[in-house]
C-alpha cells in the first residue's frame, strides 16, 4: 500500500470526528484544480510511509483519535486497500474512505463487509462534461465514467453507512445547467456539498477561480430543489 501522507489531526475531514488522514499514491484522474499534483503525477517520486510507522502512530493516538480518513489520489485503485483497513479497524478506529467513484466493486465490497463507517464521493461536473473537468480529452481513453454511474447507484440505494457526495467549483467550469444536472444525477442524497475552488502551489494547473459567494448560493438554492441537504463547505 503506497502511503505518502500522514495529517496526524483533523477536526473537518471526517463529520463529527477526530480523526487523522492518510494520502494514498497515484490517481487515475487528472482534475486540473487538485491540490495534490505530487501525489498524482509523481507518486514513484516519493518516499512512501512506511506502515509500521502509521501503525505506531495509530496505536499511540487511540485515546485521542476517532477515525482515520483515507483519501489520495484515489485509495481504489491500490489491491491491498481492504487489509490496510482490516488493520486500521482492529484498533477501534472507524474508517472513512474518500474516493472518485471508479472502482464500485471494491466500494460495494467495502461496505457490505463494514470496512468503512462512511464514504464521500467526489462528483467533478454534469455527465456530459464529467472528462473534461477530470481531465480527459473527450476524443482520448480514460477512465471508464459508467464505473462513476454505479458507484453513485450504489450509495444512493444502501442504508449500512452515512455518505456524502461533494463537489469542488470552479467558475470556469461549472454553470447552473451543471449543477442542475448533477443534482437530478444525484437526486434523494441524504447529503450534498458545494466547496469552492481555492488555489494553492500544489495544484495541477494554476488560473482556476472560485464562484463568488452569490453564486455558491445560488448553486445551494438550485440543488436543494432535488437534494434539500444541500450545503456549502469551506466558503471563507
Amino acid at each position: 500500500m503506497l502511503i505518502l501522507g500522514l495529517n496526524k489531526t483533523t477536526l473537518l475531514d471526517y463529520p463529527g470526528h477526530v480523526a487523522a488522514v492518510l494520502f494514498t499514491g497515484g490517481c487515475n484522474f487528472r482534475c486540473p484544480y487538485c491540490h495534490n499534483r505530487d501525489i498524482v503525477l509523481e507518486s514513484n517520486l516519493l518516499a512512501a510511509i512506511a506502515q509500521e510507522e502509521i501503525f505506531a502512530f495509530l496505536r499511540k493516538r487511540q485515546k485521542v483519535l476517532t477515525g482515520v480518513c483515507i483519501t489520495g489520489g484515489e485509495p481504489t485503485l491500490h489491491p491491498d486497500l481492504p487489509d490496510l483497513i482490516e488493520r486500521i479497524k482492529a484498533l477501534g478506529y472507524l474508517v472513512k474512505l474518500d474516493t472518485n467513484g471508479t472502482n464500485p466493486q471494491m466500494l460495494q465490497s467495502l461496505i457490505h463487509t463494514g470496512l468503512i463507517d462512511y464514504c464521500a464521493l467526489d462528483i467533478k461536473n454534469a455527465p456530459e462534461k464529467y472528462r473534461m473537468t477530470a481531465g480527459f480529452d473527450i476524443n482520448h481513453n480514460g477512465p471508464d465514467l459508467s464505473a462513476v454511474h454505479e458507484s453513485v447507484h450504489i450509495l444512493l440505494h444502501q442504508t449500512l453507512i452515512p455518505y456524502e457526495f461533494r463537489t469542488t467549483l470552479v467558475d470556469e467550469l461549472h454553470d447552473e445547467a451543471d449543477l442542475l444536472a448533477i443534482s437530478q444525477w444525484i437526486a434523494g442524497a441524504v447529503m450534498y456539498f458545494l466547496q469552492p475552488y481555492t488555489d494553492s502551489p500544489g495544484v495541477l494547473c494554476r488560473g482556476y477561480h472560485a464562484p463568488s459567494n452569490e453564486t455558491l448560493q445560488k448553486y445551494v438554492t438550485l440543488c436543494r430543489q432535488l437534494v434539500p441537504n444541500t450545503f456549502l463547505r469551506s466558503v471563507m
